[in-house]
């Protein structure tokens, strides 16, 4: 286990009618002057909105409303809060949606205090440290990215074509309230897509370049077991709590660092190379269309198969611990292939073991509705390299930690998942 810091100071609220709480929570934090962040029209039409407004209402909280924040969310619109929020002095940043409300929020309260352009911070020319953002809260309604207690924030900039994130404990959110019920009514994509974007955030850590360890592995494994069975759960019966609940909770702690303790390479930094996240970030900027998750499941299947061979024990520890496949011993391997006559090949069972697992979980996202190739997204092979010159942008030139790539890896990674 290598040395690690935790911090995770947010305050959950997970209950029924959670949102009927925020009101008095911010105000007994202190908070006055509140912007609200917000999508294109669910919480609205839920009457979520509703709630939070007559729950601040009741607790003398002002607050200010910044609408329409898209899937993917753009930096138009947070260079639209940033100015908001100064004009209306507002203490405090309250988003309510899932990841990209949160996100936007998130990227406002950082930009509202600086003096230079918000991309700044995306652009890494200018480090977090260097402001102190605004307090973040949070009502949670899509389970998925894991943002209401994160230290990530991702961005896109259409204008560049790029899409890019910051990672700072000053950004995570305060408080985070937390209903299963509102996700009742999630349409079965994209409760789909959530649930593999939790995997992939637990996966990202789980292939960081460092060995077993045991603790966190298995808090790992257990939490995918856990979001596995809840999605099947929801697929056939969408208004089941305890599955709800179930996904609502994973979403958290698959990213608030938890499964990364003690797998950091370098102290104090994050687990993991985020090899697919930085190979889908560039599938949604290309598209913003295209679904975080739905392209995560298409990625990082082709870039676990890609990769393996670099330590394939991770791999075997991941099948056995999440869909408990094992290699076949060397005299089931041998016995197996005595009728072809074919030559022992000592390799075979650990490489077999490892498709094994890899298909598991490609599967696992197919049943619940999620794509597998690249042709679903709606990309064609020749799209390919017009990927790679953002994604080089982002990542480098060579990136990743349990595996080295280049751009030329990355390139048939893509390729391989058509």
């Amino acid at each position: 286990m290598m040395d690690f810091t935790l911090y995770t100071p947010t305050r959950f609220i997970f209950k029924k009618d959670a949102a009927s709480a925020a009101g008095e929570t911010l105000a007994a934090a202190g908070f006055k002057r509140v912007l609200l962040v917000y999508g294109q029209g669910s919480v609205v039409r839920s009457g979520l909105l509703g709630f939070v407004k007559a729950s601040l209402e009741e607790a003398d909280v002002e607050f200010f409303d910044l609408a329409g924040v898209r899937p993917n969310p753009e930096v138009t619109s947070v260079r639209a809060g940033i100015e908001f929020a100064r004009a209306k002095e507002v203490d405090a940043i309250l988003a309510i949606g899932g990841g990209s409300a949160i996100d936007c929020a998130k990227a406002i309260a950082v930009g509202t205090p600086y003096d230079g352009d918000v991309w700044e911070f995306f652009a890494k020319k200018t480090p977090v440290s260097a402001v102190s953002p605004l307090p973040v809260a949070a009502v949670l309604t899509i389970p998925a990215a894991g943002s209401e207690a994160s230290d990530s924030c991702v961005i896109s900039n259409d204008e560049l074509g790029l899409k890019s994130g910051i990672n700072s404990d000053a950004i995570r959110p305060r408080f985070a309230f937390m209903d299963p019920q509102v996700t009742f009514t999630l349409p079965a994509y994209q409760t789909a897509a959530g649930a593999t974007d939790m995997i992939a955030h637990i996966c990202e850590r789980w292939f960081s370049g460092v060995g077993a360890v045991p603790v966190t592995d298995n808090i790992a494994a257990g939490l995918i077991r856990a979001i596995m069975e809840a999605a099947l759960i929801v697929k056939d019966n969408p208004q089941d709590y305890d599955a709800r609940a179930t996904l609502m909770w994973a979403g958290t702690i698959a990213h608030d660092g938890l499964c990364g303790a003690g797998r950091n390479l370098v102290y104090g930094g994050r687990a993991g190379g985020w090899e697919s996240h930085g190979l889908e970030h560039e599938l949604s900027a290309f598209d913003t269309s295209i679904t975080h998750g739905a392209g995560l499941a298409v990625v990082m299947p082709a870039w676990m198969r890609y990769v393996w061979r670099e330590d394939p024990q991770r791999f075997l520890d991941f099948g056995r611990l999440v869909f408990g496949i094992e290699p076949v011993t060397q005299e089931e391997h041998i016995s197996s292939i005595a009728a072809f006559a074919a030559p022992v090949d000592p390799n075979r069972p650990v490489e077999d073991a490892v498709t094994a697992t890899i298909d598991a979980l490609q599967e696992f996202f197919a049943s619940i509705g999620m794509p597998t190739t690249m042709g679903e997204l709606g990309l064609k092979p020749e799209d390919v390299d017009r990927l790679l010159p953002t994604l080089q942008q982002n990542k480098g030139e060579v990136f990743g930690a349990f595996k080295k790539l280049t751009m030329e890896d990355a390139k048939k990674i893509y390729l391989s998942a058509f």
